[in-house]
């Protein structure tokens, strides 16, 4: 985030979700005041691809009940080394998929709530086979709306496309790297409102029915929406 706020030379960026060292992967970066809806993006799905390496041998026929049985609502304690407080919480895994088994390595991808540990769960998974296990190497490839094959950037392609972009005018390369705002909530449900409406809602009024124009089928009561 520090590199990309120097090289557009703003006052203002953030990410959408730690990755932790050693984690390559998706990071979404909000600049300037798309900062303020960057936490939609942060307390989305996420979705990871994971090396497991076991400490002992295991049938395949072992590891593929294992890996299933921890699809759904499960228990983690944060590890000693983490931001937040240590206490149990529930998280859900949507899905996990077995993709390969080589000797005491497995490959997993995983679909989950944010603030899933997958050190955790590669833990945890040694432990119900028996043998042990732990996290050799993880990518993330989907953060909320952002998926890794679809809009991932290397720092390189920012600073050479900025450098076309100053030096000769061409937005073609800057276009493909920097999407409208409202990309970020491309995943939550929304609301149209109506013009008339819009200057009561800035100004922290409740929104009545008569304002709305439209709105998708997902709304539901408690859950986050996106009014445009």
């Amino acid at each position: 985030v520090a590199w990309v706020k120097k090289m557009f030379n703003l006052e203002k960026a953030g990410h959408g979700g730690t990755l932790d060292p050693k984690v390559t992967g998706v990071l979404p970066i909000g600049l300037a005041n798309s900062t303020k809806v960057i936490g939609n993006v942060i307390h989305s799905v996420k979705e990871y691809v994971m090396v497991i390496q076991l400490h002992g041998d295991a049938r395949e026929s072992s590891v593929k009940m294992v890996v299933e049985y921890f699809k759904g609502d499960i228990y983690q304690k944060p590890p000693l080394r983490s931001s937040v407080k240590r206490s149990i919480r529930v998280r859900r895994i949507y899905e996990i998929e077995l993709l390969e088994i080589r000797d005491r390595f497995i490959l997993v991808r995983v679909l989950s709530d944010p603030g899933t540990y997958m050190r955790k769960l590669a833990h945890d998974i040694g432990l119900m086979l028996g043998t042990g296990a732990h996290m050799r190497e993880l990518r993330r490839t989907r953060t909320g709306p952002y998926r890794e094959d679809e809009t991932l950037v290397r720092l390189q392609d920012i600073s050479e496309a900025l450098a076309l972009w100053r030096s000769s005018g061409d937005e073609r390369y800057i276009r493909r790297i920097i999407l409208p705002v409202e990309t970020s909530i491309a995943h939550l449900p929304k609301i149209m409102i109506l013009d008339t409406a819009v200057d009561a809602i800035a100004h922290g009024a409740n929104l009545a029915v008569p304002g709305i124009a439209r709105l998708t089928s997902n709304v539901e009561r408690n859950k986050t929406v996106a009014i445009l």
